[in-house]
């Protein structure tokens, strides 16, 4: 038997506004709503100006309002009205001559329209009731569609930032691994990249565009394919800084705009030893998982966007047959540590790594996550990007990547 779906309770109006300048109206139209609903506070204003600037709207459920008010022509006031709450709920009343009128309010936002004479309490409660539901019943379809949008563009920015890595035909494989911070529902500006060179280094980078928003994710977005473009291109290794930093100086929105970059140039071994050249642009350093976690002694430089002409010397980093090579952003480490009143740091990081020495590397990037999570105590406020590069693929292999979790 299939479940029927809970509908939301229908919202009971228990204040009315009337706009309405008539004295005879206004008792009329109390006495119809008090024989049908005694409860329900009626309050007046004698004019659409005393309704916009008294901050009325914020303190009733439905509006009732007389076209034909003193000092508005037409729909003048009811336009007023909804330019100072477009989610107002509002009935227009008119007269026997211009129903046409009501009409025409509908269709420029009202909710129904009422002919004066024609209606009693019953109809005139019902009104306002339906008016109401119609209202919250717009509003909710508004907040969904905003979420699909939004949940469409992050898919869109999450295609940017969270690419697959090219890494076929290589002896190395990625896996990666993402979390919003909580203070998001979007993507972040996280990012990271891997692939594979002409001549057979296996190129890969992660970074962080600082700020939140759409407009860093975009750039980080950016920037990521920037990078892929350079080293695909077959731009020298050395210059590969220096023309992401030009991308990035051209493209931002706002000069204060920085980011943290960390790539590593990998070179295999006949043997299966590599070597690993590794710039840090104001990253946390990538962390070689074997024969014991240790961090990359890399220079760190100064992060993209805050010298014109900046220098980010490498460091070459031997990883032994079987390595894995962890690289994150600084999401990771920024929480809370086990250490009370201190984050879990990059010292922090290298403790778990070793506690965590017999995790599969696939399940290790979600380990790792839900360990700084539980320093915490409660979801990490940055974002999380983690790119796990090891040499224990085939070349079949070294495309797959473990799926991204939000």
């Amino acid at each position: 038997m299939t479940p029927t779906a809970t509908r939301p309770a229908p919202v009971t109006p228990r204040h009315v506004l009337l706009v309405e300048d008539d004295p005879a109206d206004v008792f009329l139209v109390r006495e119809l709503l008090a024989e049908v609903d005694p409860d329900l506070v009626v309050s007046v204003a004698e004019s659409v100006a005393d309704v916009t600037s008294g901050g009325l709207l914020g303190r009733c459920d439905c509006v009732l309002l007389d076209l034909n008010l003193p000092g508005t022509d037409g729909l003048e006031g009811l336009r007023q009205i909804l330019r100072a709450d477009d989610t107002a709920a509002v009935c227009v009343l008119t007269g026997l001559d211009d129903e046409y009128l009501g009409t025409a309010a509908v269709a420029a936002g009202a909710q129904d329209y009422l002919v004066k004479g024609k209606v009693d309490g019953q109809v005139l409660i019902r009104a306002v009731r339906y008016a109401v539901e119609r209202r919250r019943a717009e509003g909710s379809l508004m907040r969904l569609r905003e979420e699909q949008m939004a949940a469409a563009e992050s898919a869109r920015l999450e295609r940017g930032l969270l690419p697959s890595p090219l890494l076929a035909g290589s002896p190395v494989r990625a896996r990666n691994y993402y979390r919003a911070g909580r203070t998001r529902s979007l993507i972040g500006g996280d990012f990271f990249d891997a692939v594979l060179g002409a001549n057979g280094t296996v190129h890969a980078i992660i970074g962080d565009v600082c700020g939140h928003g759409p407009d860093e994710a975009a750039l980080g977005a950016l920037l990521r394919v920037s990078w892929r473009a350079l080293v695909l291109a077959g731009v020298e290794e050395s210059q590969v800084l220096p023309k992401l930093q030009q991308v990035l100086v051209s493209e931002r929105h706002d000069r204060s705009l920085f980011t943290t970059v960390c790539t590593v140039a990998i070179t295999v071994g006949p043997s299966g030893a590599s070597e690993a050249l590794v710039r840090l642009a104001g990253h946390p350093p990538p962390v070689s998982l074997l024969p014991e976690p240790t961090a990359a002694a890399a220079p760190v430089g100064l992060p993209l966007g805050i010298l014109p002409e900046g220098e980010w010397e490498p460091a070459t980093v031997s990883l032994d047959k079987g390595w894995a090579l962890l690289l994150h952003t600084d999401g990771l480490i920024e929480g809370r540590g086990p250490v009370p009143g201190q984050p879990l740091w990059e010292e922090g990081l290298l403790d778990v790594l070793a506690e965590e020495r017999n995790t599969d590397l696939e399940a290790l990037p979600a380990r790792l996550v839900e360990r700084a999570v539980g320093f915490n105590g409660g979801p990490l406020v940055d974002d999380v990007a983690i790119l796990l590069l090891s040499a224990d693929a085939s070349p079949t292999d070294a495309a797959q990547t473990v799926a991204v979790h939000a």
